[in-house]
Order: C-alpha cells, then structure tokens, then sequence
C-alpha cells in the first residue's frame, strides 16, 4: 500500500509544500513527496503561515525604517513575490488571459499554457499588485499579525477547490499532485482558520472563502475544472478579499 492509499499528516508534508508554493531551500525526497500525492495539500496552509511571517518580518524592518505606509505595502508584496517565485501572480495573468481570452474552453486551456501575457493579464497584475500593496500598507499602519492570517488562510483555500473541482487537463502542475481527500482539505481549512483567529484576522476566513468560492465557480463553468493556474488565481483573488474583509470588519 502507497502513501497515496492512506492519509495521515506528516511534518515532511510541510517541506513539500514549501518546495511547492515557494522558492524556499528545503530539502525534499522527489520520490517520497511523488508518492505522497495529494496529501501533503493540508501543509500549504502551514506554508502560508512561513510565508507570511517572512513577509510580517519585512514589514517589520519597513516600519523601523519608518517608510511610508504605502511602501510597506508594496514592501511586502515584493517580499511574497520574490519568496514564492512569484508562482501565484503567474497563475492570475495566465487565468485572466484564458478564461476570459478564450471562446472554448479548449482554446482557454491554449492560453493558459502560453508563457505570453496579454492585456487581461497585464491589468489583473497591475490592479492586484496596486490593491494588495495599498492594503497591506493600511493594514500594517494598524496591526502587522493579521498579515499572516491572510497568506495563511488564503492558500488554505486553494486545498477545497483542489477537491471540489477535477483537474481540466491531464498534465500540469496540478494533475501532477493530485486531488485531495475532503479530510485533507478539512485539516487545510481548520489550520488557517486557527491561524486567521489567533493573528486577529478571523473576517479572512470569509473573505477568503467567498472568493475561493467565485474562482472555483468561474473556473468549473469556462473550463470544466481547475489547474495550477487557477489554483494560483484562486490564492491572489483570496489575499485581496481576505484583505478588503479584515481592514473593513477591524
């Protein structure tokens, strides 16, 4: 019996997931995570959390440095970029260009794949990028923790859409790892609700659920399913809303 046959947490699914959502140095056994699949998806809320106290701590040095709030905020949207390769920005350009460049869904995979951006793209990069910054800058201006309950809970909700929706093409990123178990997708959630309650970020939970919700329905109706790609898109759409939901509700 593999590992894709049983399912139980394991430490070492945090490293796989950091391998995944992250440029992060960690050691990972190729042939073990192959073989874990799916179940290590319950990590990426745990990576979320690495990856925003990476992003919290810059923030940290941009306020002892006293830069203006706006820099901070883009202060730690470059941090996030740079950490994670920018994967997840890349993810939202390719799902803009696709799912609304398309008039098939066979013709929006094609986009999808190409490593050209067009102008759907273009402008979700630059609104996303404009919008995050200036949110995370007034959000820091009041309280720099919840910053870490948003990435937490805004990767944990690319694990439910992983499960809801099947994979719309055979390869990728995405088909490679798998579909979760819904308990994997449960123990993803619950994590990043702990995490969003305990840094003061509880209304990311809705925030991030709601547009999880809204990729996931987009995605399922103009392609059939998800890819690493709309996971990506699923993630940047969450951290907006997650963000807009925390600033207006404390």
């Amino acid at each position: 019996m593999s590992d894709r046959d049983t399912w139980r947490p394991q430490w070492a699914d945090v490293a796989v997931a950091l391998a995944l959502l992250s440029r992060l140095p960690v050691r990972v056994d190729a042939s073990w995570a192959e073989a874990r699949g799916a179940h290590q998806c319950w990590a990426y809320s745990v990576a979320g959390l690495i990856l925003g106290t990476i992003s919290a701590a810059a923030a940290w040095l941009g306020m002892a440095a006293q830069l203006p709030v706006l820099a901070i905020g883009f202060l730690i949207v470059a941090t996030t970029a740079f950490v994670t390769g920018a994967m997840h920005y890349d993810g939202l350009a390719d799902s803009l260009d696709g799912l609304w460049g398309g008039w098939t869904p066979a013709q929006r995979l094609e986009i999808m794949k190409d490593s050209h951006i067009g102008v759907y793209g273009v402008v979700g990069l630059v609104s996303f990028l404009g919008l995050q910054a200036a949110l995370y800058g007034q959000l820091t201006n009041q309280d720099i923790w919840p910053v870490i309950g948003i990435m937490a809970m805004s990767r944990a909700v690319m694990v439910p859409v992983m499960a809801w929706l099947p994979n719309a093409r055979e390869s990728g990123l995405s088909a490679q790892v798998g579909r979760p178990t819904r308990s994997t997708a449960t123990l993803a959630i619950l994590i990043g609700v702990i995490v969003a309650l305990i840094t003061g970020a509880w209304p990311a939970v809705f925030g991030a659920a709601l547009a999880a919700w809204a990729v996931g329905a987009i995605a399922k109706q103009k392609i059939g399913g998800q890819t690493g790609d709309i996971l990506g898109a699923t993630q940047q759409v969450a951290e907006a809303s997650a963000l807009i939901c925390v600033i207006a509700l404390t």
